[in-house]
């Protein structure tokens, strides 16, 4: 091993530190999670926390390993406000912080409708906080003195990179995400960050992400005992870093359905257009690590498995996950009485207007009902039955998403994250797209991975797209089941939302 890459891998709940040598095969990592701190009723991002980790695992990494480059990949929807010291001008909120939904009407009618800016901006409302420019309104209205002192908006994953090298930059495919703040069209930062006064506080340098922002600062050097040569790169949006792998590969016409807490369908495309159907639900646009446009939707389907195994569970003392029943799934689809509808949070996912419900024989049921044990469907003391109905509410939601992204017949779909996993999941999934091959694959931490493949490049002055020995995705074809009444079930479902 001539040198080893290191990852800042920063989801939403998992922070990671992982280690690729030169082959790009991980060999190292470290895990740590930071929940959110409250202040002044708002829950806050533990900036703080996750800098002292990252910098002393790359301390201890460091002693182990010749890292010669740093590269950085984060969650969506959040950034820092710095002063012209560097430090935070305002806390960072989170973007689970609820709102009131007269702030979401302020917000329109200062920058537009939400279909003029879905249109312009190729973003569609994700609530609560979820659209960072919408974010950023908030801390300004919040935090008006303080956030008269921020000198520039960092994106997410250039505000670490900025810790890393002293270097401000942005980058394209976290601009270009469900923000509000990048013009597709005209391919500058939007007119929503004129009219929200914040155009001079948003980086001129706008790179790709693989791009060298610069080498590691004396400061760093002294924390961490790195070679002073260490390199960082600009720092990419996590969905698009799952998905290079993919590009780099030499897919063409797919679909990436990547799975976890946000499920995120995704499909590389040329075009970039609306149905009158798609305003106003959860379909914007990606740009991908190489400047190619990515149409995406998404729903929280890990989040609502995991809110309803969770209370599930709680009232068998169970903690397995059934396998596929044909026998349950069909007699559920020939019923067409019990549904679990979206979503768990609303207003993010393919039905921004529906409440999390049960419905059993017409009959309504709150979800902080059920999760308070006051009102339980009967079908809820079935184990096997009220999984495979919950198995099916994520498999609707996932098929009105792929067909959403444009999928084209014959193209293949890809399943990663933590759903591959899902046996049940991935068989209705092929079932339901027969003309299209489902396969799931075994990259594990794909983010890690993609936001490894930019360092790589970035270190030995390579396109990334050059990189295609070094990618092995073994994929394997999930065999479908033949199972009827699904339709009727579907549109039952689409009735009563």
């Amino acid at each position: 091993m001539n040198y080893a890459i290191a990852v800042l891998d920063i989801g939403k709940t998992n922070k990671k530190l992982v280690i690729f040598d030169d082959s790009l095969n991980q060999i190292d990592s470290i895990y740590s999670s930071f929940p959110t701190i409250r202040y002044k009723d708002l829950d806050i991002e533990d900036i703080q926390g996750i800098n002292s980790w990252f910098i002393n695992g790359l301390k201890e990494m460091g002693s182990k390993y010749p890292i010669k480059v740093i590269s950085v990949t984060t969650h969506g929807a959040t950034g820092v406000c710095i002063d012209k010291d560097g430090d935070p001008s305002v806390p960072v909120v989170a973007y689970t912080n609820e709102v009131d939904e007269n702030f979401h009407d302020e917000f329109y009618n200062l920058t537009g409708t939400r279909d003029e800016l879905q249109v312009k901006t190729a973003t569609a409302e994700v609530k609560p906080l979820i659209n960072y420019a919408k974010l950023l309104y908030f801390l300004k209205k919040q935090f008006p003195v303080d956030f008269e002192k921020t000198y520039k908006i960092l994106l997410y994953p250039q505000y670490f990179s900025y810790k890393l090298t002293g270097k401000i930059s942005a980058d394209i495919t976290y601009a270009g995400c469900h923000s509000y703040l990048w013009n597709f069209k005209e391919w500058r930062w939007s007119d929503v960050a004129a009219k929200l006064g914040i155009l001079s506080k948003l980086p001129e340098n706008i790179n790709k992400p693989g791009d060298v922002l610069g080498k590691i600062s004396k400061d760093i050097v002294d924390h961490t005992d790195l070679d002073p040569d260490t390199i960082v790169t600009t720092g990419i949006h996590d969905s698009n870093s799952s998905l290079l792998p993919y590009l780099i590969n030499g897919e063409k016409n797919f679909i990436l359905n990547s799975t976890g807490t946000w499920c995120v369908v995704m499909h590389p495309t040329t075009e970039l257009s609306f149905t009158k159907e798609e305003l106003g639900k959860m379909v914007f646009y990606n740009i991908s690590a190489n400047r190619d446009l990515v149409k995406t939707a998404i729903f929280m389907g890990g989040l609502e498995f995991e809110t309803y195994t969770d209370i599930l569970k709680k009232i068998h003392n169970r903690d397995d996950y059934p396998e596929l029943d044909i026998k349950i799934t069909k007699h559920v689809l020939q019923e067409r009485s019990n549904f679990i509808l979206p979503g768990v949070v609303k207003g993010a996912g393919q039905f921004p207007d529906s409440d999390p419900r049960i419905v059993e024989n017409d009959k309504i049921f709150k979800l902080t009902e059920i999760q308070e044990g006051i009102n339980i469907p009967i079908f809820f003391e079935n184990y096997e039955k009220a999984y495979h109905i919950l198995v099916l509410s994520l498999v609707l939601q996932t098929k009105v998403s792929i067909e959403r992204v444009n999928a084209p017949l014959g193209s293949p779909i890809y399943i990663e994250g933590g759903f591959r996993h899902n046996r049940s999941y991935i068989k209705l999934i092929a079932s339901i797209f027969p003309d299209n091959p489902v396969y799931i694959t075994n990259i594990a931490e794909a983010t890690s991975f993609g936001a490894a493949l930019l360092g790589k490049g970035a270190y030995e002055k390579v396109d990334n797209m050059d990189l295609k020995n070094f990618v092995n995705i073994d994929s394997r074809r999930i065999k479908p089941v033949e199972i009827d009444g699904f339709n009727g079930y579907f549109q039952a479902f689409l009735n009563i939302l």
